[in-house]
């Protein structure tokens, strides 16, 4: 659903700032009302895409080596944010390493083909024209990356991207004061995700073990062969790791 136009009405927009704050706090709420704290990052993925004109929303967090796909607001974006994380490359990269919003009206334009080949490519391929990666605190502290997707080529006027704003604050707080652990002894909500980490690490590990080389160039090799057939990191992870797929052989 896109929201309405930003003009006429309310020329502080104090008004839709309330919308806004009740929206993602409606978010926050059936999340963990109906599913628990892990449902949460995805309910935001879905206020963003409901509140600013965009197409899809995902949400990454930092992690050793490659981005960490935590939420999205369909499997679409998810698609996109594990491409991301496969290449080693695109905005949300770029928002990790430098805690600065990437805003790219047209990724067919020079501005996202030159400075993403690969990634614009693939993503045009899709049917994305933009995106707009905003952090997830900021500077030094930045831990993560907030990624909106459109189908059309355009820029968010001031108002739209500081909607965008407003959800990336409530995602870092969100994400700051959820509960790790969860009652009645159930195992703690992000161990899913730790877990799909660890074993993208121990697949790195081995990879550099059967070719005698760097972590460096055996997470290069496990990006290159996911990319190649046409998979994610994670997926060739699990095939690593599970003995199916070996890099020393041919």
């Amino acid at each position: 659903m896109r929201p309405a136009d930003d003009s006429g009405g309310d020329p502080d927009g104090r008004g839709a700032e309330r919308g806004v704050y009740e929206q993602v706090a409606e978010a926050i709420t059936t999340g963990l009302r109906e599913h628990g704290p892990a449902a949460v990052p995805g309910r935001l993925c879905g206020a963003a895409v409901a509140l600013v004109p965009v197409d899809g929303a995902s949400v990454s967090l930092r992690g050793s080596g490659m981005p960490v796909h935590l939420a999205a607001s369909s499997p679409y974006a998810a698609r996109l944010a594990a491409l991301q994380a496969t290449l080693g490359d695109g905005p949300c990269r770029h928002v990790l390493d430098t805690g600065s919003p990437v805003l790219v009206r047209d990724l067919a334009a020079a501005d996202g083909a030159d400075r993403w080949p690969v990634f614009a490519q693939q993503a045009l391929g899709t049917g994305v024209r933009a995106v707009y990666a905003l952090p997830l605190g900021s500077g030094s502290a930045c831990f993560g990356s907030l990624d909106l997707y459109r189908d059309t080529p355009g820029v968010l006027t001031d108002r739209q991207l500081g909607v965008a704003g407003l959800v990336a604050d409530a995602m870092t707080s969100a994400l700051m004061d959820l509960p790790y652990g969860l009652p009645d002894g159930d195992e703690p909500w992000l161990s899913g995700l730790a877990a799909d980490h660890d074993r993208v690490h121990q697949a790195v590990g081995m990879i550099m073990a059967q070719l005698g080389v760097g972590a460096d160039e055996a997470l290069a090799r496990l990006r290159g062969d996911a990319f190649a057939h046409g998979r994610t990191a994670l997926e060739v992870a699990l095939d690593v790791v599970s003995h199916r797929r070996r890099f020393d052989t041919r």
